[in-house]
């Protein structure tokens, strides 16, 4: 790992990702801070995916402390920090516990605190482009290409047993490799138990395709894998054939976004709505930001830091 940051003199909050420097939220965090009326500073930790966990525990070690380490949002290390470091931890929030992996850091005192934030933030950000009663309209199917974290969260919010009737017929799980598909089975079935699920290892872009054009129409297609930010392509060939109507969620919002230029590609001539990463950033970070400097949001101020992030970004 690159050396860690010099110890703050200033309240700071981190982000653990891969490409830090490179993320829109480095333009957005300091207007956001300004909307608020804050000072504090966003600091980024870069790491090499499945990084070494000693790397892991330094980082965990040097914000429980450090005073104004203030906490961190994690971005693709999230289940890799929680196996390398979780004895570093005072609290574990439910969905941290439940899903085993950590996308924010936070501190009472000198306490450590960790959560999985992506159950509520993926719930908002669908919230946002999946219309009211649509799975009880239409019946569709879920699939969703990879298996680690935000795939994860993303189920345990479209298949809440306390939605009734209004959740998807049948959920798709595909993943390059089987470990965490395993993962995601035995976590799924603490969601829900009684929903049909096939799990289909696809190291190769023509098995996901193959899945996909198993679709019913009105489905959602999710590219929960990270290709097309840090890493280049698509989950999918171009040969891909997205089922009609449907809803089709990019979770990048930077990057060559292949698969989501697939389906625009589509779009038109298969009636898909296709959706970006952006409404899951704001969602994300403004999440992140008031539980690691403990304040509370509501729809007004989101609907602030939305728009002030829009004429950052030139969205």
């Amino acid at each position: 790992m690159d050396q860690l940051p010099d110890v703050p003199a200033e309240d700071v909050m981190y982000f653990i990702g891969v490409t830090t420097s490179e993320s829109s939220i480095n333009d957005v965090f300091p207007r956001w801070m300004e909307v608020m009326d804050r000072d504090e500073k966003l600091i980024g930790i870069d790491l090499e995916i499945h990084a070494d966990p000693e790397d892991y525990r330094k980082t965990m070690k040097f914000i429980k402390e450090n005073r104004h380490a203030r906490g961190a949002l994690v971005t693709t290390h999230k289940i890799d920090i929680y196996n390398a470091a979780k004895d570093l931890v005072d609290y574990f929030d439910f969905h941290a516990a439940i899903q085993e992996e950590i996308s924010c850091i936070s501190k009472i005192n000198d306490k450590l605190v960790v959560h999985a934030k992506d159950p509520i933030t993926s719930g908002r950000a669908m919230e946002d482009f999946i219309p009211e009663n649509y799975w009880q309209e239409h019946g569709g199917e879920v699939l969703l290409i990879g298996a680690g974290g935000s795939a994860r969260a993303i189920s345990s919010y479209l298949f809440d047993p306390r939605k009734g009737d209004n959740i998807p017929t049948k959920l798709y799980v595909n993943n390059r490799s089987e470990p965490r598909l395993k993962k995601f089975k035995r976590i799924f079935r603490e969601i829900n138990d009684e929903i049909e699920v096939e799990y289909t290892v696809t190291p190769e872009l023509e098995d996901n395709d193959r899945i996909l054009h198993k679709l019913k129409p009105h489905s959602l297609v999710v590219n929960a894998t990270g290709l097309g930010k840090d890493r280049p392509g698509s989950p999918l060939s171009d040969n891909c054939e997205f089922p009609e109507n449907s809803l089709i969620w990019e979770l990048n919002y930077r990057g060559g976004l292949k698969f989501m230029h697939q389906a625009l590609d589509q779009k038109e001539q298969k009636n898909l709505h296709v959706e970006d990463g952006w409404r899951y950033f704001i969602h994300g970070w403004s999440e992140h930001i008031s539980e690691v400097f403990d304040f509370e949001l509501n729809e007004s101020l989101i609907a602030d830091l939305d728009r002030a992030a829009a004429e950052v970004k030139g969205r």
